[in-house]
C-alpha cells in the first residue's frame, strides 16, 4: 500500500468514528527491524539515521550499554554504557539528544548524558540527580530538559535546568487523590490491567494485581504546547510553555490534590484506543503517533483531535491471544522521515500476556526489538529536539 493511499485512509478515519477492529481497516502492517540481546524501552534517532536504545541490565552490578543502530542497515553497536543502579539493577527509560549534542537517559531517580563512540563507549556522567522515576524526555528552546514521574504514579512533572537543576513544575493528577480514609490512601479510581489481575464469570475481580497509576509518561513539544501521556486514562494532556520556559497552567480546581495539579481542562484527548499509552511522535503537521502499549496498538491522534486506531496486532486464530506480535508492548515510537518505528519492552501484561509467545522474550530468545511500519508515512516527523 503505497504512502498516498495510507494517508487517504487517515484521512477519512478522522473526519468520522474512529476505526479499530480485526479487519484491519487500515491495512497497516508492522515487520521487526531488528532484535536485540537485552530488554528496552526508550527509542530516539540522531539526523544521520540512527536509532539510539539502552538495553536493561539483568543484574544489580552490571552497566546497561547504549546501543546505535543504522535505520537503513540495521546492525547493534554499543556507544556508550549507562552505570549500575545503586540499589537495583540499572532500568533505564528514554532518552533523547539534547542542544548540546549530548545523548540524555533516564534511569531511576537521575539522568546520565554522554556523548556516543563506538570507538570507545564512554561510561555516561551524571546530569541530574532526585526526580524520582523520570521516564520520557523533552528539550525546550532554552535548553531545559522535561521529565515526568513515570511509576511512581504521582503524576509530577520537572524541568531541569541545563545546569542540572530540577524544578517540580507542575502535575497531573494522580488516579487518587490525598485524602485518607479508613487507612487508605486516596479518593479515586484503580485501574486494574488483565491480566496480572484476574476476573471471574461476572467480570468481577478475584485479587489485587495489575494496578496501573501511570499518569506522567511520554512527552514531547508542539507549537510550544507540552504534551504529556497519561497511561493509565488513555489520555494525552496539553500545557502552554511560555518563551522564558514558564508556564500558562489552570490549577487548583480541586482542593484535595497538591495547589499545582493541572485542572483538567488541559486534557487534550482522552479516548479508549489510548488506553496503556505510552510514547508519542509528532509529525510536521502537529498529529500525534501514540504506542498504546497495554494493547500492542498503535493510535493516530489527529491535530483535530481525531482519534484512530493504525495497527493492532490481530488475535491469534487458536488462542485468541494478541501477544504473537509483530508488536509485543510497543513503547516509545520515532518518526524519522516518513519511516515510523517503535521500540518493543515485551511486558508481561494484558494483550503481551503472557510474553513468553512472539519473537522476543521467550527462551533462548532475544529480549528487545525494534519493529518499523511497512507503509511510509505520507506526513514526516519533526527533527530531534523537537522545541
Amino acid at each position: 500500500m503505497n504512502g498516498k493511499c495510507f494517508a487517504l485512509l487517515l484521512s477519512l478515519a478522522l473526519s468520522g468514528a474512529a476505526f479499530a477492529d480485526d479487519n484491519d481497516p487500515m491495512h497497516a502492517s508492522f515487520s521487526t527491524l531488528i532484535t536485540t540481546p537485552l530488554s528496552i524501552e526508550g527509542l530516539t534517532n540522531d539526523s544521520q539515521g540512527n536509532l539510539y536504545t539502552t538495553g536493561r541490565a539483568l543484574a544489580a552490578t552490571d552497566t546497561c550499554p547504549v546501543y546505535r543502530i543504522p535505520i537503513d542497515n540495521p546492525s547493534v553497536t554499543i556507544v556508550g554504557l549507562i552505570p549500575p543502579g545503586a540499589t537495583a539493577a540499572c532500568n533505564p527509560s528514554g532518552l533523547q539528544f539534547g542542544p548540546d549534542g549530548q545523548l540524555y537517559v533516564t534511569q531511576t531517580d537521575r539522568i546520565y548524558r554522554l556523548v556516543p563512540d563506538a570507538a570507545n563507549p564512554p561510561t555516561a556522567t551524571v546530569f541530574a540527580t532526585g526526580i524520582p522515576g523520570t521516564n520520557g524526555i523533552a528539550f525546550d528552546w532554552n535548553g531545559n530538559l522535561w521529565t515526568g514521574d513515570g511509576t511512581t504514579n504521582v503524576g509530577r512533572v520537572w524541568r531541569i535546568s541545563p545546569q542540572g537543576v530540577a524544578t517540580e513544575v507542575f502535575r497531573i493528577p494522580p488516579m487518587t487523590n490525598d485524602v485518607s480514609v479508613n487507612g487508605s490512601v486516596g479518593v479515586g479510581r484503580d485501574v486494574r490491567t488483565v491480566p496480572p489481575a484476574t476476573v471471574n464469570a461476572a467480570r468481577n475481580a478475584t485479587n489485587a494485581l495489575g494496578s496501573q497509576g501511570l499518569v506522567a509518561n511520554g512527552l514531547q513539544f508542539f507549537n510550544h504546547r507540552l504534551v504529556i501521556a497519561d497511561t493509565a486514562r488513555g489520555a494525552l494532556w496539553r500545557v502552554r510553555v511560555n518563551e522564558d520556559s514558564s508556564v500558562s497552567a489552570h490549577t487548583g480546581c480541586d482542593s484535595t490534590f497538591t495547589a499545582n495539579t493541572l485542572c483538567m481542562d488541559h486534557i487534550a484527548v482522552q479516548h479508549p484506543l489510548l488506553e496503556g499509552a505510552d510514547g508519542f511522535v509528532f509529525d510536521e503537521n502537529g498529529s500525534a503517533w501514540v504506542d498504546a502499549n497495554e494493547r500492542n496498538a498503535v493510535i493516530f491522534v489527529g491535530h483535530d483531535k481525531g482519534v484512530v486506531e493504525v495497527f493492532r496486532n490481530p488475535a491469534s486464530a487458536t488462542t485468541k491471544l494478541r501477544n504473537e506480535g509483530p508488536l509485543e508492548t510497543p513503547t516509545s515510537p520515532i518518526l524519522f522521515g516518513h519511516k515510523l518505528c517503535t521500540a518493543n519492552s515485551d511486558g508481561n501484561r494484558r494483550d503481551n500476556f503472557p510474553n513468553t509467545a512472539g519473537e522476543i522474550g521467550g527462551p533462548g530468545q532475544p529480549k528487545g526489538k525494534i519493529a518499523c511500519l511497512d507503509q511510509r508515512v505520507n506526513v514526516p516527523g519533526l527533527p530531534l529536539p523537537v522545541h
